[in-house]
């Protein structure tokens, strides 16, 4: 039987990995990976990154990327270190920023275990990282640069194409043709799907496009993030700066959890530009990631997905690099720096849902503060410490301490780069055909469950919610 089976992103927004399982004419199977995400948040679901696949690694043929977030690029050091050895096929953004997150998130994993073991917090003895940096700097050798549009034929079985997504730089949707029993059958792998672009309502958007229109296959598997949520139609920067410019008014600090990989980068072109206008006063900002200098470079480099506006904005303000009263803080004796100072100052560090990494540092010494301010800029999975801090809880822990909670909290939601309900359907009206069926992924089930009944009764599409290693037949 050939069949696609749901590995994970299933009834949860994390662990992007979907298994195409082909039977051959009278010979052997052929296994291809469509993502290979970690899973992030709550405990039952970050287990799941120790358990095996249900098919040994060495058996599958190739991984096909959608983009380099790491709920969908990073459990591939790990599919790897099991016996993993085909290609790796993406875009080359995105190689470019797996080339930088997946070695940082190996130094975050050994980081946890040393902090495990020196604390003794993990019934494991010793404990031991998922993968470590080398084991990721490794991996990199196996990925294979793919053009938008270039059809990649892997076996007489499988060709596959990447089409633009528009969700972050890089970023792909996976078109699949799928050939046995002398039929073909077309599959598209949304992976995350990028907003309509409007520049008024999200502003500091990147991609010159939303995602591609007049698509046509016979299985959809969909993500669903923003699935029962509409964003905000409203600009966000003058929200931005009356919260950015109280908090400094007042003598606190702002931190911001931010994505590494072009949240950041679009953040601090937006807050130059309110420094430029006056909106916003002149104080330092720091980007506090040993990443920082290395995601501009490539946010830099890739000038032929950009939008008018962000060529505009680079060409008016150049590199960020070279801004004064902006800096990139590489060493932790730099981080560390940031925080001997009582001046208000723009913090901007990773992880983006406080899961990890030197926002800890700066939370667990400014959450306590009533002049601070938090303010996130990117959604926050449920069981991370930003849907904690984001929710409204009195404490969130932090290295094992329980951390009280008393400065202001403020979100934006304008700068998500998923999606949302209207957004969705107005893609999926492009299509030229309704699929056989649509398979939802990547959102929580309350997300799925509101986008399943909304696009049934809009469109009168056959859309399931796809069930954690539910396999599906693929005729």
């Amino acid at each position: 039987m050939s069949y696609i089976q749901f590995l994970g992103a299933a009834g949860v927004v994390t662990g992007s990995k979907h298994l195409i399982h082909l039977d051959g004419d009278g010979g052997r199977a052929l296994q291809v990976l469509v993502d290979c995400g970690l899973f992030q948040g709550q405990k039952e679901w970050r287990e799941r990154n120790w358990q095996d696949l249900p098919v040994p690694a060495s058996t599958i043929e190739a991984v096909i990327l959608t983009h380099a977030h790491l709920d969908h690029s990073g459990w591939i050091p790990r599919l790897v270190k099991q016996g993993f050895h085909g290609p790796i096929y993406a875009t080359a953004a995105t190689i470019d920023f797996c080339g930088i997150l997946l070695p940082d998130s190996g130094h975050l994993q050994e980081e946890d275990a040393e902090f495990y073991n020196k604390t003794k917090a993990s019934k494991h003895h010793p404990a031991l990282p998922l993968y470590t940096m080398e084991d990721a700097q490794q991996c990199m050798t196996l990925f294979r640069p793919v053009n938008f549009g270039e059809i990649k034929q892997l076996s007489p079985l499988l060709s596959f194409r990447f089409v633009r997504a528009a969700h972050i730089l890089g970023s792909s949707m996976v078109e699949i043709t799928v050939t046995t029993g002398g039929q073909s059958e077309k599959l598209l792998f949304t992976g995350d799907i990028g907003r309509v672009r409007n520049d008024e309502i999200a502003p500091g958007t990147v991609l010159h496009s939303g995602p591609t229109e007049g698509e046509a296959c016979d299985v959809l598997v969909m993500e669903s993030t923003y699935g029962n949520r509409v964003h905000p139609r409203n600009d966000p920067r003058p929200e931005m700066a009356a919260l950015i410019r109280t908090t400094l008014q007042r003598g606190g600090s702002v931190v911001v959890p931010s994505f590494a990989v072009e949240r950041t980068q679009k953040f601090l072109f937006l807050l130059k530009e309110l420094m430029e206008t006056g909106q916003v006063p002149r104080v330092p900002v720091h980007a506090d990631s040993p990443m920082a200098i290395k995601a501009v470079q490539i946010f830099l480099k890739h000038t032929e997905e950009f939008s008018p506006q962000t060529k505009d904005l680079i060409q008016k303000y150049g590199s960020p690099l070279d801004w004064s009263n902006f800096y990139f803080d590489v060493t932790q004796d730099d981080s560390k720096r940031i925080n001997e100072s009582n001046y208000p100052t723009i913090i901007v560090s990773s992880s983006g849902m406080v899961a990890g990494g030197r926002v800890l540092h700066h939370l667990m010494l400014r959450l306590p503060n009533p002049k601070n301010l938090v303010l996130f800029i990117g959604f926050q999975a449920p069981g991370t410490r930003g849907f904690t801090i984001k929710s409204g809880a009195p404490t969130v822990k932090i290295f094992g301490q329980e951390v009280p909670i008393h400065a202001q909290i403020a979100a934006l939601e304008q700068f998500s780069d998923h999606a949302d309900t209207p957004e969705l359907l107005e893609w999926l009206r492009t299509f030229r055909r309704p699929p056989k069926a649509t398979y939802l992924v990547h959102g929580e089930p309350a997300a799925s469950s509101q986008l399943r009944d909304t696009m049934t009764k809009a469109l009168g599409w056959n859309v399931q919610i796809a069930a954690y290693r539910q396999k599906v037949a693929v005729e």
